[in-house]
């Protein structure tokens, strides 16, 4: 029986913590905004009762991302790999749960060729899959033959929720959930030779 291999025809990446560093104390802002540990920032902030409520707990995320988006640099073996990806013509987007002006100053700050971003002031943040369907759609590309690479759980699961290939990015130890994404990524260079190996539909035994 022979089963059918896509071609990664394009690339989408999560920022924080796969394409430029992050220092977000995440324990921290749940602590300053009162909510739980166990659970996800932005989804508790989406239920708090009043508009004033949600307004300023966003905005100590706001000042925490700004703050951190001022000291993030580019991670190890990053800018060459997206230089290689960008020589073969890959479409490459951006999609992080960041909102967009500190995704901005990231970017400002360490410029990459990459001119698609989306952020969660643009679409739904993940493991909502629409900013992901947008960028296919955009494109004109199966999400089939996407690769979306991220390092967190969430990059996992929109990736799935969209159909496509997630790619985890464990530079260190690979979490509990490694096991999910399609894909391992332990040094960003290893990224090129991942699309190249998909570059023609392969079939497999």
């Amino acid at each position: 029986m022979m089963t059918q291999v896509e071609a990664i025809n394009g690339v989408i990446f999560d920022l924080d913590g796969t394409l430029v560093s992050s220092e977000l104390d995440f324990s921290l802002i749940k602590a300053q905004i009162g909510c739980p540990c166990e659970q996800d920032l932005l989804d508790f902030i989406a239920q708090l009762p009043s508009a004033y409520m949600r307004e300023e707990a966003m905005n100590i995320v706001h000042q925490h991302e700004l703050l951190d988006a001022q000291h993030a640099t580019i991670l190890p073996g990053v800018s060459e790999a997206i230089a290689q990806l960008d020589a073969k013509k890959i479409p490459m987007a951006i999609v992080t749960r960041n909102f967009d002006k500190a995704a901005a100053i990231k970017l400002q700050n360490n410029p990459l060729p990459i001119s698609t971003v989306l952020t969660r002031s643009d679409a739904p943040a993940k493991p909502d899959p629409s900013a992901l369907n947008a960028i296919a759609t955009l494109w004109d590309i199966s999400p089939a033959n996407i690769l979306y690479v991220g390092d967190y759980l969430y990059d996992i699961q929109a990736a799935h929720n969209a159909n496509m290939r997630a790619c985890l990015y464990a530079p260190d130890i690979a979490p509990a959930y490694a096991d999910q994404a399609d894909y391992i990524l332990h040094h960003f260079y290893e990224l090129v030779g991942l699309v190249e190996s998909y570059s023609k539909k392969v079939a497999l035994c």
